[in-house]
Formats: C-alpha cells, sequence, structure tokens
C-alpha cells in the first residue's frame, strides 16, 4: 500500500514542507497571491477590527490541502499584529490541554487550530463559551458534591483550518463569524507564486519552464513550490542550475509526473478501472482492494483532482472513466454509449 504522503504531488504536507513553506510563507496580503475574493473581504474584516481596536471574529478556513489555510492563518495574525499560538485538532487530547492553552492566551491573541474537525466532542464542548463568552468553565471535584468554576479569559481569535467542513457539527461552525473556502488556483496565479518562490530561493529560470511547472502543480502552491524545488535539484545536478524548459520537461520525466499533474498512481487508478472493470462503473471498495489504497485516500485525495479534470465520474453504482480520461492515457475508446 502506498502512503498518500510519500508522492512528490501529493497535497498532504511532507516532512521538509514545512521549512519550505515558512521560507516562502508570505507576510501580508498584499504579497499573498491569489484568492482574491477572500483577502478583500478579510481586509475590510481587519481593517473594521482593527479601527475599533477590537479582535477579529473567530474564522472558519476550509478547503482542499495545500491551498494555503495556514499561511493565511499567519498573514491575518501579521496584518494585525496579533501573537499566533499554532495547535491542531488531534494535538488536543484532553480537555486539560484545552484549557492550558486558553488560559495562557493574552488579549488579542490568535489561536490557530489545524484539522479542528478532529477535535473530541469533550474538547469542543469546552471550546462553546470560550469562543462565545471568553469564558472557561472548569468542573471541580466529581459526583454530587462537583461544582463549576467559570473563568474570565482575554478576548482572543480563533482561525480554524479543515479539508473536511462537513465534518464539524453546527455548533462548531456556528460560532465563527467569518467563515472562507479556499478554491484551487488559477493557473496564472501558480506562475506568479513560482515566480517568487524562485526569486526567494534563488533560482534562475526561463518563463516557459515557469509555465511547465504551473501546469503540473495541480493548481495547488504547495505542490508548485515542490516541483521548483525538486526541479531547481535536477538542473544544479544536471545542468548548469538554470531551469530551462529542456531541463524542467527531463526533469518531470525522471520524476515521472505528467503534463496535467498525473503520477504512476494517479494513471493506475484509471488503468485499473478500465483494464479490470472495462471502464467502470466500479464500487470504491472495489477499487481500494484491486489498487492497494484505502477508501479515504481514493475518495478524498485522488478522486477531486481526476474528477476536476473530467477523467473520472462518480455515478450511483460507482467510478466510470471517462472518455477524456482514455484520450489522456492514449487508450482506445470504448464504444459509445458506455461513457459519460
Amino acid at each position: 500500500m502506498s502512503k498518500n504522503n510519500d508522492r512528490l504531488i501529493s497535497p498532504i504536507e511532507r516532512q521538509g514542507d514545512d521549512a519550505l513553506d515558512l521560507s516562502l510563507r508570505p507576510k501580508t496580503l498584499g504579497e499573498y497571491i491569489g484568492q482574491e475574493k477572500i483577502k478583500e473581504n478579510l481586509g475590510i474584516t481587519i481593517a473594521a477590527a482593527k479601527k475599533r481596536g477590537e479582535p477579529i471574529e473567530h474564522v472558519l478556513l476550509y478547503g482542499a490541502p495545500g491551498l494555503g489555510k495556514t499561511t493565511l492563518a499567519h498573514v491575518i495574525a501579521n496584518e494585525i499584529g496579533a501573537n499566533i499560538r499554532v495547535t491542531s485538532g488531534p494535538a488536543i487530547e484532553k480537555s486539560g490541554d484545552l484549557a492550558a492553552i486558553l488560559t495562557n492566551l493574552e488579549e488579542g491573541d490568535i489561536l490557530f487550530i489545524d484539522e479542528i474537525h478532529r477535535l473530541n466532542k469533550t474538547v469542543e464542548e469546552i471550546l462553546y463559551p470560550a469562543m462565545e463568552d471568553y469564558a472557561l468553565d472548569i468542573i471541580m471535584g466529581k459526583g454530587p458534591t462537583a461544582r463549576t468554576l467559570r473563568l474570565d479569559l482575554p478576548k482572543f481569535t480563533i482561525i480554524g483550518a479543515t479539508t473536511l467542513a462537513s465534518l464539524l457539527s453546527s455548533p462548531l461552525r456556528d460560532r465563527f463569524g467569518v467563515t472562507h473556502h479556499l478554491n484551487f488556483y488559477e493557473t496564472n496565479d501558480v506562475e506568479k507564486i513560482i515566480k517568487r518562490s524562485a526569486g526567494i530561493l534563488g533560482v534562475a529560470m526561463d518563463g516557459d519552464a515557469q509555465q511547465e511547472i504551473a501546469k503540473r502543480s495541480r493548481r495547488t502552491p504547495r505542490i508548485a513550490n515542490r516541483l521548483l524545488k525538486r526541479v531547481r535539484d535536477y538542473c544544479e545536478v544536471k545542468g548548469d542550475g538554470r531551469v530551462s524548459l529542456k531541463d524542467s520537461w527531463d526533469a518531470f520525466r525522471m520524476l515521472e509526473v505528467d503534463e496535467l499533474g498525473l503520477d504512476l498512481i494517479d494513471r493506475r487508478i484509471l488503468e485499473t478501472i478500465i483494464d479490470k472493470f472495462k471502464g467502470g462503473p466500479v464500487g470504491l471498495n472495489t477499487l481500494a482492494a484491486s489498487t492497494g489504497e484505502e477508501m479515504d485516500t481514493i475518495e478524498n485525495i485522488y478522486e477531486p483532482y481526476l474528477m476536476q479534470l473530467g477523467f473520472l465520474d462518480r455515478s450511483p453504482r460507482g467510478r466510470i472513466v471517462t472518455t477524456l480520461g482514455y484520450r489522456h492515457l492514449g487508450l482506445p475508446e470504448p464504444e459509445t454509449g458506455k461513457l459519460l
């Protein structure tokens, strides 16, 4: 079974990404490329809060991995001039863990909770009064003699990030005053991100090579920066260090990433449906067993991009490879009427 986070074009954060992301991370809304509507709305929210001298409302950011939710949280903190504390849903195991974090916050601080949908129910219920009333309810003792002690908290802002907003409970979702959905980036925005990153990393690059990397980035900044780093390494070893179009082609051929950003696993999923199931439909459980991938990984990581390209379709009976999918793989199409 392959591990999704080992894939070069996986949007999931990999070991080594953190240091790279930190060095390339924009500090202000002006430096942040793409997501123009969100930036405009956040700019107004931040300016209004600063004018009133108050912390901004709690913010929920959701969208696919690698689109810049964590980066945007840091940008918000920088724009406001606030300290930011970073944690994640799985890291807050007990209510005491959350209490320790909240009581250490200062006025105006931002608490960033990544994967907030993975908070357990007990911890989540303690978060409600903290978000709504800036208060922490602590239960002292057990049984009939138990009593509740309420501690006042300084006014702070929670920024929650999730890839699966549908898994958030309604009470938690309702406590966020500002909610933004990060979309996949336009290719020209990805090119701008690559150009900016290349400048920070000191990579000399031709414009057409920049476009070539952007085409394979799956419209995701994290993947774009990772591909830039790999192509840079190739050109430093195999060439003169400058990233040219030819050298980028050679690098991607070696990395087995095609012109649309598909790798061996993407192609294997499509080929499995075609070879073993005559193009589909095939159920998710059967497809997972046939490819050696987990159902959640196929559904949440591989499928969205393949469907976005129009190579895969989901019907009530299962997954079907489309005409476009056959064409991309260079395979003969089945009889008319068998595909969507």
